[in-house]
């Protein structure tokens, strides 16, 4: 991880590879935004002429460099559009700083040190820069040649290594709010890292068995509490849906709790996680073209475990539960086969008419699970449907709820941390197309809103009177296309976020 720091130098006597600074589109071009003042007046207040001359406008994402001025003992100045320039008086919002230092921070991997001149006018905006920098300088290199062994190198054999320690100017290090918001910068970010890591992990790598492992371990170190349920567990619990979804995998399922307590918690939440590990539709076996990124259908499990950590590691007043439900989704002699009925952990039986509608069989198992604790809220998440990519794109994921205020309350949580994300509703009238003549339930329904179908037959299984929320992240949790702001190629780490939000909040007593 790139290490942050807070600093109050004069920028010309500062030494590092390069010095990051802020442009603003303006009406009439580029605008040097605050923060950069020592490095524009060193230009004799040119800066933002030189920089349009090379071709800058200050839009969202662009990167200009340029010789730093005579004097300075940085080389390089590297000017980062922040987009729009904001009103007269309004300062640019923390999604626009967190996605300027993360293009920056990637733009300078292979650097050893950077300082942020990026404005800075809370202790806010620095934890937005520190996430920024913390995620845009992610790589994945453990499958390279010398990758995770040259990290802190100059340069790996196979490419630059990230970006290694980012001084934030404008800060103040002895102030408590800014020490504070680069501690939880650092907190998130690392772990929503971690999610990123275990989402392009390759699925020979990384079956329930060993996602359980690094559960275990990682609950170890940080003072969680967590129970693996294996095969004979679950067959003993009756845990029809998970065991289900694994029975045509040589991997055995899982189903993984972690619990993180408070003293002072007066509100308790529980994540539940879909972790399909690999999925290949089972029987009903996706066409070419669709296995290649399934590795990423465990990405519900992983931000529900990084949450979890996250929130332990930033000592929330609050007590929170995630749930992992862990399977290998694969066709055999042995697997679930179209019509089969399940008869799940709550009791209710389930007839399978697809056996890639597998996402929602785990999840009700663990639904079920978490709702026999009775805590105030559950949140699921999953890469649940391919509907909800059609409905949404892949850089914004639906939010349902059996409770409106509830939803509303998630989808400000995620717009807040800059998650995109939107309210989506749950339609009496598609229940009825899940109903089975021979089951209580099908786990099929209408094609069309099938991610709201999905929704609907997940809330079957949430106990009475829990306030519930399922979050469905097909669209953004795997990025296939080019990286963006500080959002890399593969996975994203999405909605690891919103949850520890949700969690600040509850226990702030502040959600809704």
């Amino acid at each position: 991880m790139t290490a942050l720091t807070l600093s109050t130098a004069a920028v010309p006597g500062l030494r590092a590879d390069a010095i990051v600074i802020g442009v603003a589109k303006g009406a009439r071009g580029p605008v040097v935004a605050p923060g950069a003042e020592a490095v524009d007046n060193a230009y004799d207040g040119r800066l933002a002429d030189v920089l349009e001359t090379l071709g800058a406008s200050g839009a969202e994402g662009e990167v200009t460099k340029l010789p730093s001025p005579s004097g300075f003992k940085t080389p390089v100045v590297v000017a980062v559009g922040l987009g729009a320039e904001p009103e007269k008086d309004a300062g640019f919002d923390a999604e626009a700083l967190r996605r300027a230092a993360g293009v920056a921070a990637r733009a300078l991997a292979g650097a050893k040190k950077a300082v942020f001149a990026l404005p800075l006018t809370e202790a806010a905006d620095a934890g937005a820069v520190g996430e920024g920098v913390l995620l845009g300088a992610y790589s994945f290199d453990a499958y390279k040649e010398n990758g995770r062994q040259t990290q802190g190198a100059a340069k790996a054999k196979n490419g630059k290594a990230p970006l290694a320690e980012a001084a934030l100017l404008g800060g103040k290090p002895r102030d408590k709010a800014y020490k504070a918001a680069i501690e939880r910068a650092a907190a998130v970010s690392e772990e929503l890292n971690r999610a990123r890591d275990l989402v392009n992990t390759p699925p020979n790598d990384l079956n329930p068995e060993a996602f359980a492992a690094i559960a275990q371990a990682a609950a170890k170190e940080h003072g969680i509490k967590v129970q693996v349920l294996d095969e004979k567990a679950l067959t003993k619990g009756g845990y029809g849906g998970i065991l289900g979804v694994g029975a045509g995998s040589a991997s055995g399922p899982r189903l993984v709790k972690l619990s993180y307590t408070s003293s002072k918690a007066t509100k308790s939440l529980a994540f539940v996680g879909k972790g399909i590990t690999y999925d290949s539709g089972g029987i009903s076996l996706k066409p070419a073209g669709h296995n290649e990124t399934m590795k990423c259908d465990m990405a519900g499990a992983a931000a529900v475990f990084a949450a979890v950590v996250a929130a332990a590691r930033l000592g929330l007043d609050v007590n929170v539960t995630g749930w992992l439900a862990l399977a290998e989704n694969m066709p055999s002699g042995s697997a679930t086969r179209p019509g089969d009925v399940l008869r799940m952990y709550s009791g209710k039986t389930v007839e399978v008419l697809n056996t890639d509608a597998e996402g929602r069989l785990v999840l009700a198992d663990a639904l079920w699970a978490a709702s026999q604790e009775k805590p105030d809220a559950i949140i699921d998440v999953a890469t649940l449907t391919g509907a909800m990519m059609l409905a949404l794109g892949s850089r914004t994921y639906g939010i349902m709820a059996n409770d409106d205020a509830f939803r509303a309350a998630v989808h400000e949580a995620a717009e807040e941390v800059g998650e995109p994300a939107w309210p989506m509703p749950l339609p009496e009238h598609l229940r009825k197309g899940m109903e089975s003549a021979t089951a209580d339930i099908a786990n099929m329904g209408e094609r069309m809103g099938g991610g709201l179908v999905a929704g609907l037959f997940l809330r079957e299984f949430v106990g009475e009177g829990i306030t519930w929320a399922h979050l469905d992240i097909a669209g953004p949790a795997f990025n296939e296309s080019g990286p963006f702001g500080y959002t890399p190629k593969g996975g994203t780490g999405t909605a690891v976020r919103t949850l520890v939000r949700v969690a600040e909040l509850t226990a702030a007593g502040d959600l809704g």
